[in-house]
């Protein structure tokens, strides 16, 4: 199984498995090919793309990945980072025939790919985008295309309510089940944990209160709604507990914000819902 790490990927075009286009023959006459740009921009709330810019509620795109399938076959892998010239723009040389190009467009952090699994995990889940291309190539098809992606992350914003105490240094997040991977193919989730994400509260914090302190955590997640449990917790830098809630049932789908506000430290710890979308339809839920 091969995974390839993204410092060995930049800017460089690979092969995702040992694919020959040519056949057996070191003597058979190369296939025709022509040089194709896709132009990507995406479901990224209110975009603003301009060339080797894809960002999205107002933070850049860090990485993008295009898979070049021909049937089942990986033909070759592009990975670009914000740094390229061209980010944003990839010029592919397609074979002619049919292809499948599949795009992942993230800010995730600590990527690896699995091109025999065909997916990608992160070990930090940020905004990502995904799309499925089907292509043509002939001799008069276009050398132009407009890709646009979609959202295929959840988002769960905890915001506290009450006032933060001397000694908080971190908000824990734990869900009972969180996805950190997607199948490039299918655009579905997978790389399902359960395990804590915790987000460090700088000393600015103490003593604020209105849900100044809050944190976002990502999941991949499908189209589909899905619902788990998640546990917050505020610590000292010593690990010590300061204050707990649990959420049960929580509503999480693709491309909409699930947003939590309440109490974590004084005795009433309860919560209240919304749901927002750039995203979809706002809802309110209690638990």
């Amino acid at each position: 199984m091969k995974k390839y790490l993204l410092p060995l990927l930049a800017g460089a075009l690979v092969s995702c498995q040992k694919v020959s286009l040519y056949g057996e023959e070191e003597t058979a006459e190369e296939p025709e090919t022509k040089t194709v740009t896709f132009k990507v921009n995406g479901d990224f709330g209110t975009p603003t793309f301009t060339r080797a810019t894809l960002s999205a509620d107002g933070r850049e795109m860090t990485d993008l990945w295009i898979f070049d399938y021909m049937g089942d076959e990986c033909v070759q892998m592009i990975h670009q980072d914000s740094g390229d010239d061209d980010f944003g723009e990839p010029s592919l040389s397609l074979v002619y025939g049919a292809h499948h190009i599949y795009f992942v467009a993230s800010r995730g952090s600590g990527a690896v790919v699995d091109d025999v699994e065909h997916n990608i995990t992160w070990s930090s889940v940020r905004d990502t985008f995904w799309k499925d291309l089907a292509v043509v190539v002939t001799k008069d098809s276009e050398t132009d295309h407009s890709v646009s992606l979609d959202r295929v992350v959840a988002k769960l914003k905890v915001a506290i309510n009450d006032r933060v105490p001397d000694g908080c240094a971190s908000l824990v997040v734990t869900p009972e089940t969180w996805f950190y991977g997607l199948d490039y193919i299918d655009g579905t989730a997978v790389a399902e944990s359960d395990d804590p994400i915790t987000i460090a509260v700088p000393v600015s914090y103490i003593g604020t209160s209105g849900g100044t302190l809050n944190a976002s955590v990502f999941s991949i997640s499908d189209a589909t709604e899905w619902q788990t449990n998640v546990t917050i917790a505020a610590k000292t830098s010593a690990d010590a507990i300061l204050g707990t809630a649990t959420i049960n049932n929580a509503p999480l789908k693709a491309n909409r914000a699930t947003l939590y506000s309440g109490n974590l430290f004084s005795s009433s710890h309860s919560f209240m819902m919304t749901l927002s979308d750039e995203w979809l339809d706002d809802k309110v839920l209690t638990w």
